[in-house]
């Protein structure tokens, strides 16, 4: 029977879960311990946005009192999120412009992921997404920022084709636009814009001093 040899360094973590919104906020704490306890620190701003946005799709689109399970799995560079469900519908990445009952999730999801997809398994389906967790990161970091920010444009109807000096103040304008539309949905959400302002900038900090 042919085998394969693993040469990186695998960890991983499960964590079941019961789909309901007083559970998410224990999830997310329960990711960000895992990830000290594994030395990626750095990682955990992204690793709890993404923890709850899909746990939440679960609490949505599968029904309130689900049981799913988050497994978190760190391989070389890279580290993989995976929320895993009984439900075999899966999710789909809808027209930009739709309300947050028809995929704004997802979009957020792939804003900030640099891979992410479903598939489906024995018992359901498991929605995955990866983020780097190691060197390049702040590389990977502005590329997707620009990426982001373009397809902000797009959506808010800003001019594009631009170059040059008019490009970098469209993209200015829409990163202030963005966090502000972020700072929205923080306190949509009854969080703290200004606690949620304060550990961005604590990450974008720790992460510079890293490098």
């Amino acid at each position: 029977m042919p085998g394969y040899e693993v040469t990186e360094t695998r960890l991983r973590c499960v964590l079941p879960f019961e789909a309901v919104p007083g559970e998410v906020p224990l999830l997310r704490r329960a990711a960000v311990r895992q990830l000290s306890r594994w030395g990626m620190p750095a990682a955990a701003g992204e690793a709890e946005l993404l923890v709850t946005e899909l746990a939440t799709n679960v609490i949505k689109h599968v029904g309130e009192g689900a049981t799913a399970t988050l497994i978190l799995e760190w391989c070389g560079e890279v580290l993989r999120l995976e929320v895993h469900d009984k439900s075999r519908a899966e999710p789909k990445l809808r027209a930009a412009g739709c309300d947050e009952e028809c995929g704004r999730g997802l979009h957020l999801l792939a804003a900030v992921a640099v891979d992410w997809g479903t598939v489906l398994t024995a018992a359901g389906k498991a929605v995955w997404c990866e983020i780097p967790s190691g060197a390049g990161r702040a590389c990977r970091r502005i590329e997707r920022a620009v990426d982001v920010l373009e397809r902000y444009q797009t959506v808010g109807g800003a001019a594009l084709g631009l170059s040059g000096r008019g490009r970098e103040a469209g993209l200015e304008e829409s990163a202030v636009e963005l966090i502000a539309d972020l700072l929205h949905w923080t306190a949509a959400r009854g969080n703290d814009p200004d606690h949620i302002l304060d550990r961005a900038q604590m990450h974008y900090e720790a992460e510079v001093d890293a490098a």
